[in-house]
Formats: C-alpha cells, structure tokens, sequence
C-alpha cells in the first residue's frame, strides 16, 4: 500500500546558489504530491568563528532587520513566485554553522524531510559527499534528500 501525506513539513535549505535553485523544484514537488504539508525555506547565515568579526558584526545597527529583509527579498524574487497557491509554506533564517542550524532546525521543527542541493566540493574525508553534506546526513533526525548538481541541471521548473 503507497503512503500518502507522510511528509508533513519539508525543509528546504538554500544558500541562493543556481544549484539550491534547481534543487528547489524537487521540494516544491514534493510539497505539491504531500497536500497536508508546509514547505519550509531555510537559510542560515554563516557565522565567523573568530571572536573580532562575530562582535563587529553584531554592532552594525540593525543587521538582523536589513538580512531578514534582503533574505526575504531573495525568496520572492527566486522561489515564491513558483510556490501554487494553497500551499503552505514559510521562511526562517538563522545565523550559525549551517550543517548545525539545519539538525537543529530539523528536530526543533518536527521535520519529515529535508531536502538540500549538494554542498562544496569534495574533500579528502568525504570524497562523495562533501564535508557539509556528509555531516547533514550522518546525524540527521529525519530522511534527507541530496539533490546532486547533475541532476538539479534538468528543467523542472515545469511541475
């Protein structure tokens, strides 16, 4: 027997590169096969591990409200106007290591999947995956789906 509506809150994370873009066509349409979901675009602000830049940037003058907005402005621009109508979803962004905030994410949030474009390069620890990735799946509390860029290249825009 098929399962149906088991994906009730899919994560999508996304950097903005072209490659998160193509990957995001396979979240929509999985959103879009599970009627009873919520679409969750996610973006994490990477963090600087030095202590000099994390306090410079926290004393810029209202940085979270001029992310939020640029963020926002992003999401608009390049994947609400492919989200149909009646489907729910929303947005958050974080500021961090991404590969944490997105377990954290993933748990906090109750995610059924979350759904990522392969990350980076390959090193000499990960050579399939990519440290970034790697780490994501490993220690992932939910199924994730890793969208390779071979893959991301076809045209899905139409589903």
């Amino acid at each position: 027997m098929p399962y149906h509506n088991i994906f009730k809150k899919i994560l999508f994370y996304t950097n903005f590169s072209d490659h998160d873009e193509k990957a995001f066509f396979y979240a929509l349409n999985i959103a879009r096969g599970n009627p009873e979901s919520e679409l969750l675009i996610y973006h994490v602000i990477p963090e600087p591990d030095a202590q000099f830049w994390k306090s410079y940037i926290y004393e810029v003058e209202e940085i979270d409200d001029k992310a939020k907005h640029d963020i926002d402005l992003k999401i608009e621009e390049v994947y609400a106007k492919h989200i149909p109508k009646g489907l729910k979803w929303s947005t958050k962004f974080e500021i961090g290591h991404p590969d944490q905030k997105i377990l954290e994410t993933a748990k906090n949030e109750e995610t059924d999947l979350v759904i990522l474009g392969r990350q980076g390069k390959s090193s000499f620890g990960s050579r399939l995956l990519g440290d970034f990735t790697e780490h994501i799946a490993r220690k992932s509390p939910c199924p994730i789906m890793i969208i390779p860029e071979k893959h991301a290249d076809s045209d899905l825009s139409e589903f």
